[in-house]
């Protein structure tokens, strides 16, 4: 009775420490998938991407899908650029740009008609800078005021916009669009491979059955 009783508590032990395995492995995937998670993402714009505008709109804004960090003043805060019309490209607003929460916002007043290209970049909630362009189509009316633009891009008097990096627009976005970095996925993917392997090891023991 001895050995069956030792058998019987040697199968107890894998057990628990096969289902420890699993628990430990859930427990990576959850440290590593949080902060992949947490990378902001672009759900809207104001002019909306693709859409003609026929009024001066005052402002230019790109929302995202959670609070934006404002690192004004610290070399990597938020911008936007607004450029345009696509065949003569001169600059407009006054290189300024406001974060309220999830917004990023520039006053901006359109010149002559034609396509105009926004390039925008903001510091995620993780810390992680992301960006991005879009284009809309200005064809104003005949009461609208036309402003002049300048040929090169403005710099905000009171420091609160970072210069946009227009080489680099779209990169970071395109990483981050779905709040997920490649880097990330190999990480979560290495933590399935752990869950998977855990719950094997798992069934294999509790198929066990203890010799007499």
């Amino acid at each position: 009775m001895a050995p069956l009783r030792e058998s019987r508590r040697h199968a107890r032990m894998l057990k628990r420490a096969a289902l420890a395995g699993v628990v430990l492995a859930v427990a990576t995937l959850g440290a590593t998938a949080a902060p992949a998670f947490a990378h902001n993402y672009l759900v809207g714009s104001t002019p909306s991407a693709g859409s003609v505008v026929t009024e001066q709109p005052g402002s230019v804004s790109i929302t995202t899908n959670d609070n934006l960090l404002d690192l004004s003043g610290q070399g990597e805060g938020s911008a936007i650029q607004v450029t345009g019309p696509a065949d003569a490209p001169r600059f407009y607003g006054d290189g300024c740009s406001t974060i309220a929460g999830p917004t990023l916002e520039a006053a901006v007043q359109l010149g002559q008609p034609g396509e105009y290209t926004v390039v925008w970049q903001v510091v995620s909630t993780d810390g992680h800078p992301i960006s991005d362009s879009f284009t809309f189509t200005w064809q104003p009316d005949a009461t609208q005021v036309l402003a002049e633009g300048s040929a090169a891009a403005p710099e905000c008097a009171t420091g609160g916009s970072a210069p946009v990096d227009t080489d680099a627009a779209g990169t970071d976005a395109a990483e981050s669009g779905s709040g997920v970095r490649a880097t990330d996925l190999l990480w979560i993917g290495g933590a399935l491979v752990a869950i998977l392997a855990a719950i094997g090891v798992t069934l294999l023991v509790l198929r066990r059955r203890p010799t007499p």
